[in-house]
Parts: structure tokens; C-alpha cells; sequence
């Protein structure tokens, strides 16, 4: 199963770089675009949980390491819900 990492700028400026088993995150984001903050997080959601259940349904159990990239992605992202204008930007993906 291919993985790949996404690389992200948060709202203060601060880049991450995530991870997914699967390419379906190109799915859900695109390289250089921006996203309001709950948007983000909903994409995430979607995205990574595909992934996870991909894993499963080859292997047989989900990916750890997606849901712990989302959960990663959900608390860094809770500092900024209060903040209307904050968007987070997808900087690029990597293979």
C-alpha cells in the first residue's frame, strides 16, 4: 500500500509534516490550497479514516499510525477554532 506525507502550515505559521498509508489524501487536499480550520479538520477526518480502514480491509486492522496522525492533527488544530479567519495550508505532498 503506497504511504505518503503531507506537509502543512498551521495558521501561526509553524509547518508539520503528516503522514498517511494511502494516497487518498490528494483526494481531499490539494498542494498550495488553503482551508478554513474546521474545514481542515473535517478533510483530515475523512481522509485519514479512509486510510485507516484501506489497512484494514488488506491487513486486517486499521492503521495506528493514521488514527494517531489524526488525533495529532485534531489537538493541534483545537488551539485555532476559536479564531474565524484561521486556515491552515497544504504546502505539498510527499512520496
Amino acid at each position: 500500500m503506497p504511504e505518503m506525507r503531507f506537509v502543512i502550515a498551521w495558521p501561526d505559521g509553524r509547518e508539520e509534516t503528516c503522514y498517511s498509508p494511502s494516497l487518498v489524501i490528494r483526494d481531499f487536499f490539494e498542494e498550495g490550497q488553503t482551508y478554513p480550520i474546521r474545514d481542515f479538520l473535517d478533510r483530515s477526518r475523512k481522509a485519514l479514516t479512509i486510510a485507516s480502514d484501506r489497512v484494514e480491509a488488506k491487513y486486517g486492522y486499521p492503521c495506528s499510525l493514521a488514527r494517531g496522525q489524526l488525533a495529532r492533527i485534531e489537538e493541534a488544530g483545537s488551539l485555532f477554532l476559536a479564531d474565524v479567519d484561521a486556515r491552515v495550508r497544504c504546502e505539498n505532498f510527499i512520496l
